[in-house]
């Protein structure tokens, strides 16, 4: 699977590559403009099969995709990229409904982000997935966590659930192993979208809901009846004992 680039810029860090992929060019300046930085690289493509083709021949290391594009739509491009990379990919969109939510996770998107947006909102969305990458080589936990039946290999990015291999987005592995490496701990949905998603929480948002129902349809033997991922009424979720 293609990794994120590892480049370095001349100063102060790596230098980082970011794909848009929108058809309205005024939204793809504003992205453009409110990303710009000596830090970033961007590149800004018309429709989803520009961001295939872009993708094909590049690496990046963050992708943002409107949904609504010709020729590819946003969500099969997510899909289509998922399938050879684990590049963050961020879901923009004038589309709020939990149906789209819930559909653009399972295709492998990380975060998702509502149309008309706040600039400083976006820049936190993309500064915190870069942050979240960056994490994930310094991480000062086992690098092997087995709770129960679940076994999480970090270096691999791999989940198994009694023995049998489970594919889980970057998110959903990311939800997984933070509560996995507190199995007991309950978390509130506040610190969960802090911690995990790496930016405050915003109060109206499902995301953790929905990406907590995502990864109880893979790992639950019934998801309406979990006993790995439980919720704690009025509190919020916790991983269960080992």
């Amino acid at each position: 699977m293609r990794r994120t680039s590892d480049r370095s810029g001349d100063e102060g860090g790596p230098t980082r590559r970011i794909l848009i992929a929108d058809d309205d060019p005024s939204i793809a300046t504003l992205i453009q403009v409110t990303l710009k930085d000596p830090r970033y690289v961007i590149e800004a493509v018309r429709n989803g099969l520009e961001a295939l083709q872009a993708f094909e021949a590049n690496r990046y290391d963050v992708i943002i995709l409107d949904v609504m594009m010709p020729y590819v739509d946003g969500f099969e491009a997510c899909q289509r990229i998922r399938q050879q990379s684990d590049v963050p990919i961020l879901m923009l969109t004038a589309r709020d409904g939990t149906d789209d939510i819930v559909h653009g996770f399972s295709l492998g998107a990380d975060d998702y982000i509502t149309k008309p947006f706040k600039t400083v909102e976006l820049i936190a969305r993309v500064e915190s997935i870069l942050r979240r990458v960056e994490g994930l080589r310094r991480r000062s936990v086992p690098t092997i966590v087995r709770v129960g039946d679940v076994e999480i290999d970090e270096p691999r990015h791999r989940v198994t659930v009694r023995g049998r291999a489970v594919n889980l987005t970057p998110m959903e592995f990311e939800l997984l192993f933070f509560l996995a490496v507190s199995a007991g701990t309950v978390f509130d949905r506040e610190t969960l979208f802090q911690e995990v998603w790496g930016y405050d929480y915003v109060g109206e948002t499902n995301l953790v809901d929905v990406c907590v129902r995502r990864l109880r349809e893979k790992i639950e033997e019934e998801p309406s009846k979990p006993r790995i991922i439980l919720t704690v009424r009025g509190v919020g979720y916790k991983l269960s004992e080992p």
